[in-house]
């Protein structure tokens, strides 16, 4: 039996790593869906650290000594406001700006750091020891670089944030058996580009056109189901012995983003 604890499992991937996982009735997962015997349900908010705290408490009465073997940074703000836009375009509305910016660090780059030293100690009782980070290959420069990748700005840096946040997890957890490391689910399809404007939809397509550039074979978003499956076939083959502790990967386990 293994034991996950998951972050942002109301919807997309995260929803996508629950029903995938908790088909196994043999593993254990304090999180949600419907009525299965083997998931718990537990709250808790990456903006406010007294869910969080009370998250890991409610946690620990689940899995007891037993701990945990994968925790899972899912939970993250997928910011809309600079998604499709170049970023001299976002400071045209400053205060916005000013607020989306706030949001995506408390959130991506502080709250994931509260979730970590709080369900840490209940890696260190697991057997399997490994934290994941869900990321994104936005955060490459060598990509943004390369293929002059516009969009996407303020969450680009929120995650290249948290890949150094990753990283000096490993650096500290990795002498007591503990994998830390930041990976990227790759294009997946989870309903952020119904809905858009005609300016929006003109970014997206830039955006596409760019991430063909970079992977003729891209063909646009995967499924959720197919992107679990690569994702998790990844993070069960990483170890610290093979070179993942604090690395940021793509879901092949390299830096081939799409």
């Amino acid at each position: 039996m293994s034991v996950y604890v998951i972050t942002g499992v109301s919807s997309g991937i995260g929803f996508g790593f629950l029903k995938s996982i908790s088909e196994d009735p043999q593993n254990l997962e304090p999180s949600q869906l419907g009525k299965r015997s083997n998931v718990h349900i537990v709250h808790g908010d990456l903006t406010n650290y007294a869910t969080l705290k009370q998250a890991a408490a409610d946690t620990t009465k689940i899995v007891g000594e037993r701990g945990i073997d994968y925790l899972v940074g899912n939970a993250g703000f997928p910011s809309q406001f600079d998604a499709y836009s170049p970023i001299g375009e976002l400071g045209e509305e400053p205060e916005e700006l000013d607020d989306v910016a706030e949001k995506l660090f408390k959130t991506n780059v502080t709250g994931n750091i509260h979730f970590f030293n709080l369900f840490i100690p209940l890696v260190l009782k697991g057997k399997t020891k490994k934290v994941i980070a869900i990321t994104s290959g936005h955060a490459d420069l060598d990509f943004i670089n390369n293929f002059d990748i516009e969009n996407s700005a303020l969450y680009s840096a929120s995650k290249a944030a948290l890949n150094i946040i990753v990283a000096k997890f490993s650096a500290q957890y990795k002498k007591d058996g503990v994998l830390v490391f930041s990976m990227s689910p790759g294009v997946v399809e989870v309903g952020h580009f119904g809905d858009l404007t005609p300016k929006q939809t003109e970014g997206l397509m830039k955006f596409m056109g760019r991430a063909q550039a970079y992977a003729p074979h891209f063909k646009g978003p995967v499924p959720v189901e197919g992107a679990v499956q690569t994702i998790r076939l990844l993070w069960e083959r990483a170890s610290i012995e093979t070179g993942y502790a604090g690395a940021f990967v793509s879901q092949f386990g390299n830096r081939q983003w799409v």
